[in-house]
């Protein structure tokens, strides 16, 4: 009898949260606490973190800095919102947390102790600061800032003090979604002891007209300290001008406190050379490189150069060991941390439709695999901190999937466990059903495997048929894994009834080099009937609405949905595009990093004339074939991607009639970021999707 009782209970609980439970919302999305740039103390016994939430009303954001114990206790905020800080770190000596915050004016370094008490302004540098890091004795900060160098027209012409004009000599007078702004982010160094900064900052770039870090997503990653704290690491692409437009060439400097001597240790590489990391016992320097000089998505390797007898070695010709590549680990390398013994290096990688962990050690026994795999879900492992106590080492890392936002982890490997310690949303998520996601292996038509992730609409039932969408990833060379977006978000579509399909299509990392080699020159090609054998797959499901096909997708994605809309041979009732290229000629000449518009397209359009590219591809040259409604979304202020693609896609569907809407926002770039217009760009792409594929 109490054994009924108690397995009726447990089924009427069970019932409870089931039926309490609601679809994914808008606003759900919104009410989420976004986890990031987790940190570990000297002991291994607390973690800080960051949390950002975002208000709809008064559409801004707020970052909180929390401390946790390693076992996920006594979670505590050390600062509010009116200091709206981020970049926190523990101090070298353990006894302070650092972090950045505007509360005074301008961006300056601040520290508190670690119950988040006694907050103290450390820097007062005109002007703000935009990332540091204390030397590992204390000595000194390293910070970068913006120091102006090149003259205004007003500068130029005192007399004309009202003119609003540029004088451009070269391109990369804009970049992402700012113009130039006469200003170049420069390293500096500056005494420091017991709290406060001492002195004059030393700029070791001094009237040097280029930027650490580089601009525009660039950060602390970027420079680092030896452990003697004599020697400063930094990354800066010294080029200017049309020349930095069409180059990716980035070197990796040492910059020597006592001789006051800059050395360039990677001038033998041509391509992006980033992220110096000395070894705890200063004798290696690590850093990310790729080996083609105008190509960002080529294959990101960890290198790695002994500096053990500065004395003997010639930089510009010392030998550069390859740690991964495309000969023994044909994936890019994310992030990275030496271990502590210098035996080990711990990195992270897009792997087969999802991100993971990876360690490669110098002390494996011959014919052994230098490289092993130490993560084990079929999820997205992200920035981490490697701890070492008593000669076992556990990781603290940033973990999500399609169905959860980032929180914390910690893995142990030798037990093979994993544990969250941040709850962040569960209250929100606990009140939320999420549909199950699947990985759906297809056959190419040039006979290769094609993964995509298939996302269905909770409390999904086989026996009915359902509207579906095919996801197109943006890039091109991007990874598509299990990435948890606040924008495309795969289980806010499921939720509101939508099948969605997400393919691996050629041109993304995570599945060799030749596979995300293989879109270059061929945006029209191969890519394209990947898309349409996923999608082709996905419709022989009975579930499947064969009459209810969606393509949505941004940027190359974008591209993406303008091509199909011209090739799709009425698969398609809808699309929507956003912020895509439409007419790769004008677009060519109004982008700003030339290096990725020449790579991927060979050149440019003037020159290619006597084989299929990607120019002949160009979607603008299908749109007689255009037959289905089309929502086109851009931004005034992407300047990878100009307004002017958007508007042409909207004015060629206009004037051959096809149903279409333009939803332009005016403050936004590539992204949208702003809450209520995140909230609006979800609420017309919804209703869009609505009306046509619902209705």
């Amino acid at each position: 009898m109490i054994k009924s009782i108690f397995k009726f209970l447990f089924l009427f609980c069970s019932l409870h949260t089931a039926m309490a439970q609601q679809n994914l919302t808008i606003d759900n999305l919104w009410q989420l606490g976004r986890v990031a740039d987790a940190q570990v103390s000297n002991d291994g016994k607390t973690v800080i973190y960051g949390v950002r939430n975002y208000s709809i009303k008064s559409n801004k954001s707020t970052n909180i800095i929390y401390s946790i114990t390693i076992n996920g206790e006594n979670k505590t905020a050390l600062t509010d919102g009116d200091f709206n800080a981020f970049g926190a770190r523990f101090t070298p000596n353990g006894n302070k947390i650092s972090f950045l915050s505007a509360k005074s004016g301008d961006v300056q370094l601040w520290e508190m102790n670690l119950d988040g008490s006694n907050k103290t302004k450390v820097t007062n540098f005109n002007g703000g600061i935009s990332g540091y890091k204390y030397s590992p004795i204390m000595k000194y900060i390293a910070f970068t800032a913006d120091v102006k160098l090149d003259k205004e027209v007003k500068e130029i012409y005192p007399d004309l003090d009202k003119c609003n004009a540029r004088i451009i000599d070269g391109l990369f007078y804009r970049h992402w979604d700012s113009w130039h702004d006469y200003a170049y982010s420069h390293l500096f160094i500056i005494p420091y002891s017991n709290g406060e900064t001492n002195g004059d900052a030393l700029d070791i770039m001094k009237d040097e007209k280029f930027d650490c870090p580089l601009q525009p997503h660039g950060d602390d990653d970027e420079f680092n300290w030896s452990p003697d704290g004599t020697k400063l690491a930094y990354n800066s692409r010294k080029l200017t001008g049309t020349a930095e437009a069409i180059s990716t060439n980035s070197d990796i400097y040492i910059y020597n406190l006592i001789s006051k001597q800059t050395s360039n240790i990677s001038s033998i590489n041509e391509g992006y050379d980033r992220n110096p990391q000395f070894s705890p016992d200063g004798n290696k320097i690590l850093w990310l490189s790729m080996q083609g000089k105008g190509n960002e998505s080529d294959l990101n390797r960890l290198v790695c150069l002994d500096i053990s007898n500065p004395k003997e070695i010639n930089y510009s010709k010392a030998p550069i060991i390859e740690i991964t590549g495309k000969r023994n680990f044909d994936y890019p390398v994310e992030n990275f941390q030496w271990s502590n013994d210098n035996k080990s290096i711990y990195f992270t990688a897009p792997y087969k439709g999802t991100k993971q962990l990876f360690e490669y050690s110098f002390t494996v026994k011959k014919g052994q695999d230098n490289i092993t795999k130490i993560s084990n879900t079929e999820t997205d492992y992200g920035s981490f901190c490697a701890i070492t106590n008593n000669k076992k080492t556990n990781f603290v890392i940033s973990k999500m999937s399609i169905s959860l936002p980032t929180e914390l982890f910690v893995i142990d490997p030798k037990s093979k466990t994993e544990k969250q310690i941040t709850f962040t949303n569960k209250a929100i998520l606990d009140e939320v059903k999420m549909g199950r996601v699947e990985k759906r292996i297809t056959k190419t038509t040039d006979g290769k495997d094609l993964l995509s992730w298939v996302i269905y609409p909770p409390n999904f039932d086989a026996t009915k048929k359902y509207p579906t969408l095919l996801y197109c990833q943006g890039g091109p060379q991007s990874a598509l894994t299990q990435f948890f977006s606040y924008r495309w978000n795969f289980q806010l579509m499921a939720a509101n009834g939508y099948i969605v399909i997400a393919p691996n299509r050629r041109g993304m990392p995570g599945h060799g080099s030749d596979w995300n080699d293989a879109i270059t020159g061929d945006y029209g090609g191969q890519c394209m009937k990947d898309y349409l054998s996923a999608i082709d797959d996905i419709s022989s499901e009975p579930y499947v609405d064969k009459d209810k096909l969606g393509a949505v997708g941004a940027s190359f994605g974008g591209f993406s949905v303008y091509w199909l809309a011209g090739n799709h041979n009425k698969r398609f009732k809808t699309f929507i595009a956003h912020c895509g290229m439409f007419n790769m000629e004008s677009w060519y000449g109004t982008t700003e990093e030339m290096y990725f518009a020449n790579n991927d397209n060979k050149g440019p359009y003037w020159s290619q004339t006597d084989h299929p590219n990607n120019f002949d591809a160009s979607p603008h040259k299908f749109v007689q074939n255009w037959d289905s409604p089309i929502l086109v979304i851009h931004n005034e202020k992407d300047f990878r991607v100009p307004l002017g693609q958007g508007m042409e896609a909207f004015t060629a569907a206009q004037i051959k009639g096809v149903p279409s809407r333009f939803l332009y926002f005016p403050d936004e770039n590539h992204w949208v970021t702003k809450p209520q217009n995140s909230v609006l760009w979800q609420r017309v792409f919804f209703d869009w999707l609505s009306k046509y594929l619902k209705d």
